[in-house]
Parts: structure tokens; sequence; C-alpha cells
């Protein structure tokens, strides 16, 4: 049984549209999870998903307009983020959560010196004097790798690989309890990817911090995560620790998310990749959204409601055909 203690971030049915004219782009549709502290799961899925919305829908940042949050809750702490004015909300983000965004290069102010860019949140939430602050950036500037000596280098002087350790470690400045990371390292090479994703997981661990990981690779998640969540245009079709995802796979986007990786054990000549496209998020198919790229979908699929079925403890997928 799970101890509501324990859990730090819970996430119900949650629901974002962006709304331009006469267009509705329905970029989340109902999601669910949950987070507990000290945990790290990851979100997985395509380009356009839903994932980065998500991320912006914890951190209250969705442009409005033309997005929206229409329904849902996000309890954080057993708060509702949805429902904290603003003011509060500065409090909240950059302190308590913080996120690492996928593009470093724009994720930083090019004219102002990165440790003056790290010390700025530390001085916001923890109201300590410039020095101090200045302080405790070098001390982090080392933790994630960069000598304390270049604190009045700007980020111009730095590669893509050492930017990234910077937005970490304004990311990291405050000990936020939850740390979100968009896709952290898609804009870097991939010797540089490894390491990245080596010093997230080492800080996660040393500061107990729990952590939303963005990615579009399976293989990330193995390496940092407890648990997976699969999205699908906006919806999470499976949910579980990475036994129930990588032992006993289900749903057939996950499947096909597999079987569209190298795989060195088996001999096989070419991948097997999904067919089609992502469905259109301004013009969603009736019942399961999959279903137009899904080798076992039935008429039942193309037009009835979807259940979340929960297979074990724990393990939830959006499948008729896992039903059976």
């Amino acid at each position: 049984m799970q101890d509501k203690n324990r859990i730090l971030l819970e996430i119900e049915n949650l629901v974002v549209h962006y709304i331009t004219g006469k267009t509705v782009v329905k970029a989340v549709n109902g999601i669910s999870l949950q987070i507990e502290k000290g945990e790290a799961l990851g979100l997985v899925g395509e380009t356009g998903a839903g994932k980065t919305t998500t991320a912006y829908s914890i951190m209250q940042i969705i442009p409005d307009p033309p997005g929206k949050i229409i329904d849902g809750k996000i309890l954080f702490e057993g708060e509702d983020l949805n429902k904290l004015p603003e003011r509060e909300m500065k409090k909240v983000r950059g302190n308590k959560i913080s996120m690492i965004f996928q593009d470093p290069m724009t994720a930083l102010n090019p004219v102002m010196e990165v440790g003056t860019q790290i010390a700025e949140g530390i001085r916001l939430h923890e109201h300590v004097s410039k020095s101090e602050a200045n302080i405790k950036a070098m001390q982090i500037m080392e933790k994630v790798g960069i000598s304390a000596e270049r604190f009045s280098d700007y980020p111009h002087q730095f590669s893509g690989g050492m930017k990234q350790r910077i937005v970490i470690a304004i990311a990291l400045a405050c000990h936020p309890a939850l740390l979100i990371a968009d896709e952290p390292t898609t804009a870097l090479d991939v010797t540089i990817q490894a390491q990245v994703l080596s010093l997230i997981e080492k800080l996660q661990k040393e500061m107990d911090t729990s952590m939303l990981l963005i990615t579009h690779d399976l293989g990330v998640v193995t390496e940092i995560c407890q648990k997976a969540a699969i999205m699908y245009a906006g919806e999470i079709v499976e949910y579980g620790t990475l036994e129930h995802i990588y032992n006993n796979t289900r749903h057939p986007y996950t499947i096909g998310l597999f079987g569209s990786l190298p795989n060195f054990t088996d001999n096989v000549r070419r991948l097997k990749p999904i067919k089609g496209m992502m469905s259109d998020p301004s013009n969603l198919p009736d019942g399961c959204f999959f279903a137009p790229r899904c080798p076992h979908a039935t008429e039942v699929c193309r037009n009835g409601q979807i259940p979340v079925i929960e297979l074990e403890p724990g393990h939830l997928v959006k499948c008729l055909k896992c039903g059976y």
C-alpha cells in the first residue's frame, strides 16, 4: 500500500488546451501521475505528445494566451498549484520546484556573468547578502564540475556541455524538492550527453531531490528513473515501474517504441518503426488516439471509451486489448 506522506507531486486529470481563433489544440488530455519524495519518473513519448506542456503546467508557465489549463489538479506537497496566485507561485518556482530547459543556449542570459545568474536565484529565495550568494554560487559551480574561477565568465565562453552544467547549477542552487529535466541532453553530442546525465543522476541522489525526466529515449530512463510514464497524444497510455514497462510491456504504442530501438542481442536487418504519424492534436480521432497506427485496433477501439486498466498493482495501461 502506498504511503500518502511519501507523495511529493500528484497530478489528477490534467487537461491543457491552446486556443488560437477557432482552433483548439488539445495538448494534454486528462493525465494523472505521482512522484514520491526522492523518486525519479521518466515521461517518455514522441515530439508533440504533450510532455513539455505537462512540465510547463507544473511550473505554471503556460503562455496565456493561447494556453489554458482547462481542468485538473497539480498537488505539490498537498497544495494545488493551479490555485496559487502568481505572487505565491514565484516563491515555489526556482526554490521548491526547478527546471532544466532543453536548450542551454536560450536558457542563459548572454550579457550576464554565469556566476551572477546562479547567485540571482539564491539571493531571491534565501534572502542572503550578495557576497554570501556568490560564495554559494561558486560552491554549486564546483559541484557541477566548473571551476569557481570562471564565475565572471559569460555564456559564450563555454561549450554546449558546460552551458548545460551552468543551467543545472541554476536549477539546483536552492536545493529544490522537485527537479524537472526537459530533454536536458537534446542539444548535446553523444559523449557529453552521457556525462550530463551521470551528473544529474549523481546530484539528484546526493540532494535526495525528486525528478521528472522528460525524454524520447527509453534508454535514458533505465539509467536514472525508478518509474516511467509513456505519453501519446496528450494521454498517458502506460504507467508503472521500470520492471512493469520494460519486462511486461503491454500497450501497443510502448511495444512499438521498443521495436524501433536497436537491439544488439537480436539478429535483425531492419528496425520496426511505428507506421504513420501522431494524430493532429487539433483534430483528435474518436476512441483510442493510437488506433489509426495500431495493428490490433478494432472498431470498438476507434469509437468506444478506452478504460485505464490496472494489470497489476501500480501497472496501468489505457488499452482495450490489454483487458482481454
